[in-house]
């Protein structure tokens, strides 16, 4: 064989050869740009992962929602709570002043037997029984419990008050001494005064400080009580004259003795002008502003206490005058005292002359009444 054919032979052989290893060492080709691409898969185990994940959250989430909410209802009931409570005490309250409102109007009527009056004041224990009945139905909220059993407490006392006063007329009845009847009847009327002050220090002070503590706000003020308007009404000498006015009647007849009401000064506030009923409207010139008040004195010109003692300013003006009226709730013989009339509409008036009238109503068994009232000539001016 010659040297040709030994080339020849093997390249024969290593040809299918090179073919081969050119086929298993080529580029796998890629798909084209924009083709259809087979999905990444996440490892395995992550999608239980992600869904734990949420719910998890999901979970958080309504369990804030939840809190929040019962945080909202807690907090309006608690609100309604405090709201109805003292919607409930204003209730009671009023009822009471309304017994102390009665009470008054008993003391000071004239031609009232003692029997009358022992049996009115009787029937005023009873309601103020009623009260405290109410009271104690009542389901305070538990910061308000103390206070709650204080106001009990004050209603309690204003019942047994008015009970002990009912049987102080009742012990004098047949007495002769008017000054010791008077002492023993106030001294049971003294009693209410102070269950109007135990009503403030006890009750309504600490509630509305409670209120504040607890943040319990737009439920309404804590209601005041006052079943005695004025404390002169339980002294002595305001129940001495009580009784002898009593006494004088109790065989219906009209009161005795000397008793009057008086027309004293009248004075332009806060100017203090005093009015001068003979002078002319320019001698009581006054000054018109927001501020503007009158203030009328009134005497008792007689020798015995009076009640209820009726004021009456009138100011002349087109088409219907300024009526208002007010009342001394108690004046002792020989005393003056101040009545203020404010909120007076002057629309209309400044510049033209007016007339302001004041009348002081004639107590029981005033004779002379030729005191009781004036018309003074005015102008009201613009400062």
């Amino acid at each position: 064989m010659t040297e040709r054919d030994t080339d020849i032979e093997f390249d024969f052989f290593d040809e299918p050869e090179t073919e081969e290893a050119a086929e298993r060492t080529r580029t796998p080709r890629r798909p084209p740009p924009g083709g259809p691409r087979r999905p990444i898969r996440p490892p395995a185990g992550f999608i239980p992962m992600l869904r734990l994940a949420g719910l998890i959250a999901f979970l958080i989430l309504a369990a804030v929602l939840l809190v929040v909410l019962a945080r909202g209802c807690a907090s309006s009931s608690k609100h309604d709570r405090y709201r109805s409570y003292l919607d409930n005490v204003r209730s009671i309250a009023a009822s009471s002043d309304g017994v102390g409102k009665d009470l008054n109007r008993t003391l000071a009527a004239t031609g009232i037997k003692e029997s009358a009056l022992e049996s009115k004041v009787t029937a005023l224990a009873a309601r103020e029984q009623q009260d405290v009945a109410r009271a104690r139905d009542l389901n305070p909220p538990g910061p308000l419990r103390v206070e709650h059993d204080h106001l009990i407490e004050v209603l309690q006392l204003r019942a047994s008050a008015l009970s002990r006063l009912s049987d102080a007329f009742r012990q004098t009845a047949t007495a002769k001494d008017a000054t010791t009847s008077g002492r023993l009847i106030a001294d049971q009327a003294r009693l209410l005064v102070a269950s109007d002050v135990n009503w403030d220090f006890y009750f309504k002070e600490p509630t509305q400080r409670e209120l504040e503590n607890q943040g319990v706000s737009n439920v309404g003020v804590v209601p005041d009580s006052n079943i005695i308007s004025n404390p002169d009404l339980a002294s002595t000498q305001a129940m001495t004259d009580v009784w002898r006015r009593v006494h004088g009647a109790a065989t219906g007849g009209s009161p005795t003795g000397k008793h009057g009401s008086a027309l004293g000064s009248v004075t332009a506030l806060p100017d203090g002008k005093k009015l001068n009923a003979s002078g002319a409207a320019s001698d009581n010139q006054i000054t018109a502003s927001t501020d503007l008040a009158f203030q009328v004195a009134v005497m008792d010109s007689g020798a015995f206490q009076e009640f209820n003692v009726g004021v009456t300013l009138t100011i002349q003006k087109s088409p219907k005058p300024i009526v208002l009226r007010k009342k001394v709730d108690v004046i002792n013989a020989g005393e003056t005292k101040n009545v203020t009339f404010t909120n007076i509409d002057l629309n209309g008036l400044f510049g033209l002359p007016t007339t302001v009238k004041v009348d002081i109503a004639p107590v029981p068994g005033e004779k002379t009444v030729s005191n009781n009232s004036a018309e003074y000539k005015v102008i009201f001016s613009v400062a």
